[in-house]
């Protein structure tokens, strides 16, 4: 499992919610697709060259290869066989031109190349030899071997997700990796519980701990155990490894009673969390770390503390967390007022919005990889998903409450963060200049939903004195990225916050291994001296009410 090889999901609550709930709308597709063809020139020497090479192609002296790391054409038949082999570079050519006339829209117009982009990635993506049996050799040659078993298994997988899974394709089989079993395993024990979260504080494993402890703050949607997969991919595991005293916010999966949970809800319950952590450890303050949206609901709790001088939070981490949406972020491109105005309707509606609905932007911004990927694997070829530990938790969506819905969704469209006293949250006037702590700001160099660019930004809004990590890996990869993987890097630099983002990139040193690892030494600079491993978890008062990883990752509730 550690070496498997599977694309990255995509996963919804790496913003918090903010995509729009659905994929752009009709006539802002129109508009970037009629933008791109009035580029007359560019489309007539498009036109023109996509031609000549199609007229290569057909004489057998075309050049064109699959870009590396295109899986679809692995099959030798597509290099051995003449007309496969022609068939792909037809289709790569087409792809290319299309790619082109978008690319060079971008230059002109970023928003409708974005729209553009987004619709010419559905077409050509769904275009694909591969996803048809005829035009798959692969596929055909599976058909043959099995004598039509493979054909009969990958019928049963479609009419099995046209039933219970909207008709798109599973990409983890469900029941073959346990919560509590294979997966969240890190021991612990949950120390507290409220209608809003449990805390778990996990057992350290060394004999001498840091004395200021650390809380984990995970997005509002999806859940925690993205940071506790299997063993050796866990970060809860490798935190306590390195002798931190390591706490987790597992929060409760919202239904339609819980409509009206807001963000105050949520920092609120991270504000009590903290004091959980300080009784259990005994320490006076405790650093934090947020995850995607976690690190938002952070700045407001770090916003809250210091308009009252409070110093319960040392230091905080931010991870692919964005708290300004402006900048070429491909998600920004939909911040259309009716798409956000229907997302607000579904999930006022419903009390929730679920989490198969808002990944259906996301899913399509990556069609090759999270939709056709898994229709040739599922049905052409007639296997089951692959297991993997992270397509298994991005399988395990959760519901987020209208309210948060609707706040998120109105700082990813009016991006209001960024503006001092535009926002409001626990009665404080929102103003990021405020949060004067020491910061670990961590960013992934191909993350095409929180672009690295404005992850920087954080550093630059907060005042206090931040370090900057860029990890060399997308989204999710870039977070569940344990050392030992020879192809991991990450990139330190001095300056964070005081010289803007490509600046910094240019004097910025690369490095083999994990940012886990640079954000681990961070941290333990700011977390005081060791002092002995507690013997029990909890305290007197926070005695462990159940073993990790609790009741709310299952969603089981005390009655």
């Amino acid at each position: 499992m550690k070496n498997q090889q599977v694309p990255e999901p995509g996963v919804i609550d790496a913003v918090g919610g903010t995509d729009p709930a659905a994929v752009p709308s009709a006539r802002e597709l129109i508009a970037g697709l009629t933008a791109m063809l009035a580029q007359g020139s560019v489309v007539g020497h498009e036109a023109k060259t996509l031609a000549e090479e199609l007229i290569r192609v057909g004489r057998g002296r075309s050049e064109v290869e699959p870009k590396r790391g295109d899986g679809r054409f692995r099959d030798p038949a597509w290099q051995d066989n003449p007309i496969f082999h022609r068939l792909e570079q037809a289709y790569l050519t087409a792809c290319q031109a299309s790619d082109n006339l978008v690319d060079t829209l971008e230059e002109k117009d970023w928003s409708h190349a974005q729209k553009a982009r987004f619709l010419m990635g559905i077409v050509t993506s769904t275009a694909a030899p591969t996803n048809l049996l005829i035009s798959n050799p692969a596929a055909m040659k599976r058909a043959r071997d099995t004598r039509g078993a493979s054909l009969a298994k990958g019928f049963t997988n479609w009419l099995s997700d046209v039933r219970s899974h909207g008709g798109m394709p599973t990409t983890a089989k469900p029941g073959v990796l346990q919560v509590g079993e294979d997966l969240a395993v890190t021991p612990g024990g949950v120390i507290s519980r409220d209608d809003v979260a449990e805390i778990i504080q996990y057992t350290p494993t060394t004999t001498h701990v840091y004395a200021r402890p650390t809380l984990i703050v995970p997005p509002p949607i999806g859940r925690f155990y993205f940071l506790d997969l299997a063993p050796g991919r866990s970060f809860a595991e490798y935190t306590v490894g390195r002798g931190i005293q390591t706490f987790m916010l597992s929060w409760r999966n919202p239904t339609k009673e819980q409509a009206d949970w807001s963000i105050d809800t949520y920092a609120q319950r991270i504000l009590s969390a903290i004091d959980d952590v300080r009784e259990a450890t005994g320490s006076k303050d405790v650093n934090i770390i947020g995850f995607c949206a976690g690190g938002i609901l952070n700045s407001v709790v770090l916003n809250y503390l210091a308009a009252r001088g409070d110093t319960r939070v040392h230091g905080a981490s931010f991870a692919v967390t964005l708290l300004d949406w402006s900048g070429n972020n491909p998600i920004a491109a939909f911040q259309a007022a009716p798409v956000i105005s229907l997302a607000k309707w579904r999930s006022r509606r419903n009390g929730v919005i679920d989490a198969a609905t808002m990944g259906s932007a996301f899913t399509w911004m990556r069609p090759n990889d999270l939709v056709w990927n898994y229709w040739v694997n599922n049905y052409l070829l007639g296997q089951d998903p692959p297991v993997f530990d992270i397509l298994s938790w991005n399988a395990d969506g959760t519901n987020l409450p209208a309210k948060l819905h609707e706040q998120f969704l109105d700082i990813f469209a009016q991006n209001n963060m960024v503006n001092p006293g535009a926002l409001e949250y626990l009665g404080t006037p929102l103003d990021l200049s405020t949060i004067k702590v020491p910061t670990f700001v961590m960013g992934a160099l191909s993350d095409h939903l929180t672009p690295w660019r404005g992850t920087y930004r954080t550093t630059e809004l907060t005042t206090g004195r931040s370090t900057y990590v860029l990890s060399n890996a997308g989204h999710i990869a870039g977070l569940v990225n344990p050392p030992g993987n020879p192809k991991a890097s990450y990139f330190v630099g001095t300056r964070a916050g005081t010289v803007d983002a490509d600046t910094w990139r240019e004097k910025a040193k690369q490095k083999t291994g994990s940012w886990w690892e640079a954000w681990a030494d961070w941290t333990i600079k700011h977390s005081r001296a060791e002092v002995e491993a507690p013997k029990t978890l909890g305290s007197k008062a926070q005695p462990v009410l159940i073993e990790a990883p609790g009741l709310y990752v299952r969603d089981q509730l005390i009655s």
